[in-house]
């Protein structure tokens, strides 16, 4: 039985796969080597913003990159950000059915804490992990142990919900179990290959999952 529901932010819960790729494309828009394709982009989304800065560029030291991306980012943002179908009163109804949830992304605090209050899903989170509180990002198990360990949580029965291989690897090394979304741009069975226990087609399958006796 499923107690704890952990989710990923972007591209999970709220889609900001577009402007994510526009960051990316308008920081590299004079990149010697041509400017980056959607194709090149979305394997790597997921990772965090220095480490997918250093692959792209292929500098150690992405420090000028940086607010490039954000002030780009952060410019477009409304205009170009949406949660994905559902997810509002799938939290609700999570609530209301006694579960606590919490939010496990490689995103910085400041956008992340930012995005929830203006999608109006700050009051249902018990627990928000970024970047900046954790020493090892996923994959590493350590953000989604800390979300586990704050909500004083049992690692068996909390679901991590995600769209990249790094959530489900982060879960499955901390012990949780791990459900991709079929909505990922990198696709389900790339999920499945990454360790994923469930696919879920559409937010409301975690209605039947989470009901008792299930999961």
């Amino acid at each position: 039985m499923i107690e704890t529901v952990l989710f990923d932010l972007d591209g999970t819960i709220i889609d900001t796969n577009d402007l994510i790729i526009a960051s990316f494309m308008h920081v590299f828009q004079r990149n010697p080597d041509g400017p980056l394709t959607r194709e090149q982009i979305i394997p790597h989304m997921g990772t965090t913003l220095e480490y997918q800065l250093q692959t792209f560029s292929g500098l150690e030291d992405v420090e000028e990159l940086v607010p490039l991306y954000r002030a780009y980012n952060k410019q477009h943002h409304d205009q170009m950000v949406k949660t994905f179908p559902y997810v509002n009163e799938v939290v609700e109804w999570i609530q209301g059915q006694g579960l606590r949830m919490g939010v496990v992304t490689t995103k910085i605090r400041p956008s992340t804490l930012m995005t929830l209050d203006k999608f109006k899903l700050a009051p249902y989170m018990d627990a928000v992990v970024t970047v900046n509180d954790v020493e090892h990002p996923k994959p590493h198990p350590e953000p989604v142990q800390k979300a586990i360990e704050l909500l004083g949580a049992n690692p068996a029965t909390t679901l991590m919900v995600g769209d990249s291989a790094v959530d489900m690897q982060s879960a499955k090394a901390a012990g949780a179990l791990a459900a991709g979304v079929a909505w990922s741009l990198k696709g389900p069975e790339m999920l499945r290959s990454c360790g994923a226990d469930y696919i879920l087609q559409d937010m409301r399958d975690l209605y039947r999952l989470l009901e008792p006796g299930q999961g």
